[in-house]
């Protein structure tokens, strides 16, 4: 953690994956633990798989820096395929970590991260996604072990707010809130780490 409290994340994802959705729901959730956030996407080519960046500042107190973040203390990976072609620890912090949605333990993902040092963790995002929503929409799990892994909410705030927010934005689909915290939940449980 950096001064005044600030922690950066940097998502990496492809598009349709809601990588940018769970960047902007992990500022919410921030803002509504009274906490000075920023959360805010980068585009390549706008198309269903192209490769996307997102960004959170998250912050005790007010930041004024409004750019890219270079180095972040946790990188959260969307979709395992991106460790072939993307250095997803570029600028990591050595004491941070990278989150990956894989079905594979971290002691095997590590051989993918180009010499990273820090903490792997991962978690079978498609797999809980499935059980609890019916279908692959690893942004929520991915959320979760992200606010889990970095300590950055407390987890029954983090949840409660989470609860808040899907129920206003799904309104007329309460099964869709029931699934999405479930999967929030099961993910908090199953994260890895090494």
């Amino acid at each position: 953690m950096k001064k005044n409290g600030l922690v950066e994340f940097r998502w990496h994802g492809r598009g349709g994956q809601g990588a940018k959705t769970a960047c902007l729901l992990l500022a919410d959730a921030a803002f509504a633990a009274g906490k000075f956030v920023q959360g805010f996407p980068e585009y390549g080519p706008e198309r269903m798989g192209a490769p996307i960046t997102a960004y959170n500042r998250i912050s005790d107190t007010r930041c004024t820096v409004h750019c890219n973040i270079e180095n972040p203390d946790y990188v959260v990976v969307v979709d395992e395929t991106l460790l072939d072609s993307v250095d997803v620890t570029h600028g990591l912090q050595t004491d941070g970590a990278v989150i990956v949605n894989t079905p594979k333990a971290p002691a095997e993902i590590r051989r993918k991260l180009r010499g990273w040092k820090g903490r792997v963790c991962t978690l079978d995002a498609r797999k809980i996604s499935e059980e609890t929503l019916g279908r692959n929409f690893p942004n929520s799990p991915m959320l979760s072990a992200a606010v889990k892994v970095s300590g950055v909410l407390e987890k029954e705030q983090f949840m409660g707010d989470m609860e808040e927010s899907f129920h206003h934005k799904f309104a007329t689909k309460p099964q869709v809130v029931a699934g999405n915290m479930a999967a929030l939940r099961k993910s908090w449980e199953e994260v890895q780490a090494e």
